[in-house]
């Protein structure tokens, strides 16, 4: 299939610094200046339709709510950057190879006048979709049993992103594993104290005892942000949002950020996150090396968000209350993972994973 990365066991590696540096300049960009009219132009230019459009909060590309004369709630993603063309480009065709997946609810993509999926317009290119309804999980209360549906749906949706080709999943993703190598630049950016002790440690664990070994763990694209502001319950069912951080991962990536996500309470197993665990377990077992590796996944995945967050808010102070909206949760969850060492780390998920044998 043209546009399609070279296999994925030719990627599993660290990035170059200058594959890192192409991945950290996009996030150092700020979006472009969006004229308010162009947008309903837009959809009316290249859909056919005529709506309200309101900006909502976004890293790289802009983000828009339509709202078309018949109620139908949608969202339009618009930009002018030329790297955003592979991002769009990824993004839905990995949306429209799931729109099918009766297991699995994501936006679908509509179709343009000319019955493509993507516009470009001068030198603005994007895409419409569908807007998920429901409730964002970070507004509901973390059950064990929403968080074990939640570990459940994670895997479903793995083994359905596993058989997905897609363009540029190996374009430059600042969040993508193979940065993280690199990361340790950023902590000066971090206020001096036990959070930035915990951060450099993770990493270094990491570089140690992880990195290694990546290139074992089976991969494949992975959403690479299932964060509780990405996962909506909407009529029982987790649904996904925001796919633009995609790209090529361990398969346990997913649940390395999403379990990390929800790391709350010091006094739980793995701070309340070893019900997500049991539920991805259930559907698709953990090998032993991801098993072993998971708890230090969870780590590293915390600090490259702490990390990443803060050297963004320090570039865009304006927008640093949307920029930081999950370090909180990032700083906690470290706090109390840092607490245990790898064998102890390993029996915690070992102990989850029997809880759903």
């Amino acid at each position: 299939m043209a546009g399609i990365t070279p296999p994925v066991e030719t990627r599993k590696r660290a990035k170059s610094e200058a594959e890192y540096r192409a991945a950290a300049a996009l996030l150092a960009l700020s979006p472009y200046e969006l004229a308010a009219e162009l947008p309903p132009k837009l959809l009316e230019r290249h859909y056919g339709l005529k709506g309200s459009a309101i900006l909502l909060a976004s890293e790289f590309e802009r983000t828009l709510a339509i709202e078309v004369a018949t109620g139908q709630q949608l969202i339009l993603k618009l930009s002018d950057r030329p790297e955003a063309q592979n991002s769009f480009r990824f993004q839905s065709t990995v949306l429209r190879q799931l729109e099918d997946v009766s297991d699995v609810q994501v936006p679908r993509v509509l179709d343009t006048i000319d019955g493509k999926g993507l516009f470009a317009d001068g030198a603005v290119c994007g895409y419409l979709q569908t807007r998920i309804g429901g409730t964002p999980l970070h507004a509901l209360e973390s059950t064990e049993q929403l968080l074990a549906q939640v570990g459940a749906t994670l895997a479903r949706l793995g083994q359905s992103l596993r058989g997905v080709e897609a363009p540029a999943p190996d374009r430059p993703v600042l969040w993508q594993i193979g940065t993280w190598p690199w990361l340790e630049e950023l902590l000066p950016y971090l206020p001096a104290g036990s959070m930035a002790d915990q951060v450099k440690a993770a990493l270094s664990d990491y570089l140690t005892h992880v990195e290694p070994r990546i290139g074992e763990l089976d991969w494949q694209i992975t959403h690479n942000d299932p964060s509780p502001h990405n996962m909506f319950l909407t009529d029982g069912v987790i649904a996904f949002i925001d796919f633009g951080d995609g790209s090529l991962n361990p398969r346990i990536q997913d649940l390395a950020i999403a379990a990390g996500h929800f790391v709350t309470d010091p006094g739980k197993p793995l701070g309340g996150a070893a019900a997500m665990i049991a539920g991805f377990h259930a559907v698709q077992p953990l090998t032993s090396l991801e098993a072993r590796l998971l708890v230090r996944l969870m780590r590293a995945r915390q600090s490259a968000l702490i990390l990443i967050n803060y050297w963004r808010a320090d570039l865009f102070p304006d927008e640093a209350s949307y920029i930081r909206k999950n370090v909180l949760r990032a700083q906690t969850g470290l706090a109390i993972l840092s607490a245990l060492d790898a064998d102890a780390g390993e029996r915690a998920v070992r102990s989850a994973m029997n809880q759903a044998a």
